[in-house]
């Protein structure tokens, strides 16, 4: 599974960062998708490793209260739905 995650990730733009985030109605500003972007490229092995060890309020500095509000949500559904095959 992880082969199929790190092809999707090589490929992967911020294009599809907004398309993602612009479906769960999370509107990211310039700086806001460029933070993204880079955190998912660099760190996608660690969170996927151990994502019971990820904090995601460290990052909360990086985005408006309303989209940070949003990705936790996305992330504790995501989470929940797919922590069983990691």
């Amino acid at each position: 599974m992880f082969n199929i995650i790190e092809r999707y990730i090589n490929r992967m733009n911020k294009d599809d960062i907004r398309e993602f985030a612009n479906s769960k109605n999370i509107n990211l500003s310039e700086e806001e998708l460029n933070f993204t972007y880079e955190f998912v490229k660099k760190n996608y092995q660690k969170v996927l490793s151990n994502p019971k060890l990820f904090n995601i309020e460290r990052y909360k500095n990086n985005y408006t209260e309303e989209n940070f509000r949003k990705i936790s949500k996305v992330w504790q559904e995501y989470y929940q739905r797919y922590s069983n095959y990691l």
